[in-house]
């Protein structure tokens, strides 16, 4: 059995801070697309020339995708071997702008044992995306449910087939 990649719960310990290591430029065609494949038709994110109307004078990067890259660049870090439970407090301090590049850090709120599955364990966490300024962008908490070691399913790995 291989080792799984990711942390498991007893990783995990109260006010441990996970400063994640990738950052994430947004480009106006992530924009553009993730907001008309989720049916979104506020043109402040797509059409540049209403955009520019606006008191922000841009486009505006649809905050769900903002949630959606924030949460994904803390996912090898937290939540890998883990399962979404919730999500509360949702807060955007600040706007994204197209071209604007994105960071992430998680501090680890509180950790319990599972009462209905002893092979894993409860972590809260809060997130915090921000910009290439520091500016704070996001914050956000969620609950997930992180497998134990020893727990983890394991991957497959496919091989190449011979004839």
């Amino acid at each position: 059995m291989k080792e799984p990649t990711g942390r498991c719960f007893e990783d995990f310990s109260e006010g441990m801070l996970i400063q994640h290591e990738l950052g994430r430029t947004i480009n106006t065609a992530d924009n553009t697309w993730f907001t008309l494949i989720t049916n979104n038709n506020n043109p402040i994110h797509f059409d540049h020339f209403y955009a520019e109307q606006t008191e922000f004078g841009q486009p505006l990067v649809n905050s769900t995708l903002t949630l959606a890259i924030i949460v994904g660049l803390s996912v090898g870090d937290v939540s890998k071997n883990g399962i979404n439970l919730g999500w509360k407090e949702i807060n955007i301090p600040a706007p994204v702008f197209e071209g604007d590049t994105v960071y992430a850090q998680t501090e680890i709120l509180s950790t319990r044992e599972s009462k209905s599955r002893p092979h894993m364990g409860i972590v809260g966490i809060k997130t915090t995306g921000f910009k290439q300024d520091g500016t704070v962008i996001m914050t956000l908490e969620r609950t997930i449910l992180v497998y134990k070691r020893g727990h983890v399913p394991e991957r497959p790995t496919p091989t190449i087939a011979t004839k």
